[in-house]
């Protein structure tokens, strides 16, 4: 069980096996983690598939218009929330194995509501997108993520909450 220090920073993911705890880094990127957070208590992350799940490199989530399971995910990437697209917080915290990162378009002032998780040390990204969290606990959970661009048959967050909620 992960040593929790901040519950309301802090994000549990349901998954197929077992659940991922996320420790999220206000201080690095606030608005990131406000999103993150907001949408979880929203219920909007539960359902939703890892779309774009590639071995070595990143497993790809939280396309909340096209993203669901119960849906048509033949999209699922191409959409956000309903809420504005956050300008970028780059920091100087490598993207290590494990962290998360915020999801974009070509433009860094693009991301909204998707994330992926670095299964490797990924540094080529260092500097271009967005780090605002780290698993703490269940990183084999994400690493037994069906791979894929799309998966054929993908794996979802069944849910997705803040620790302080739960």
């Amino acid at each position: 069980m992960a040593d929790i220090k901040d519950p309301e920073n802090t994000i549990l993911i349901e998954l197929k096996n077992g659940i991922v705890t996320i420790e999220l880094l206000p201080d690095v990127a606030p608005l990131h983690c406000e999103r993150i957070k907001e949408l979880a208590r929203g219920g909007a992350y539960d359902g939703v598939v890892f779309h774009r799940v590639i071995d070595g490199f990143m497993a790809q989530t939280g396309d909340v218009a096209h993203g669901r399971s119960d849906g048509d995910t033949r999209r699922a990437g191409t959409g956000g929330s309903d809420l504005p697209n956050l300008p970028a917080e780059f920091s100087k915290l490598p993207h290590d194995r494990g962290t998360l990162g915020a999801a974009r378009s070509a433009n860094p002032d693009s991301a909204n509501s998707q994330f992926f998780i670095n299964f490797n040390d990924n540094h080529f990204l260092n500097g271009q997108y967005t780090v605002y969290g780290r698993v703490i606990d269940g990183m084999e959970h994400v690493d037994a993520i069906v791979r894929g661009e799309p998966p054929a048959a993908p794996d979802m967050m069944i849910t997705m909450k803040v620790a302080a909620d739960d």
